[in-house]
């Protein structure tokens, strides 16, 4: 499956942008976001299951960023309000086959795009 993510870009500390993450195929997985920033590994943002029904978080953006899904569309999206500097990252849409008992470590994924660049300024 391939997975191609958009919505990233420069913004003001205190702002949004909404990411959006388009799946090739027709199998339905389990979503999730990461982040990296420069010279550190990919951390868990959000998940969201295969029916969209059950979400979880990050504590560093609990309250501020929501996950979702179209499953008509093949899309996940990452809405990230009230951004702060420390957002700054580069953001990756990952796809997990299968049922594990929790989808937060990249280790937890099976596919992943080529990532979306979120810069904030202060």
């Amino acid at each position: 499956v391939q997975l191609v993510e958009a919505g990233g870009g420069l913004v003001q500390a205190g702002g949004s942008l909404r990411l959006s993450c388009v799946a090739s195929g027709r199998t339905i997985y389990n979503m999730g976001w990461f982040c990296r920033a420069s010279a550190t590994d990919r951390d868990f943002v959000a998940h969201v299951n295969w029916s969209g029904g059950n979400t979880y978080y990050a504590d560093s953006v609990k309250g501020r960023f929501t996950i979702s899904r179209d499953n008509a569309k093949n899309t996940v999206y990452l809405q990230m309000n009230s951004l702060k500097p420390e957002d700054t990252a580069v953001y990756y849409c990952a796809a997990a086959r299968g049922s594990r008992i929790a989808y937060t470590t990249k280790y937890d994924y099976d596919y992943w795009g080529q990532g979306t660049q979120v810069t904030v300024s202060s």
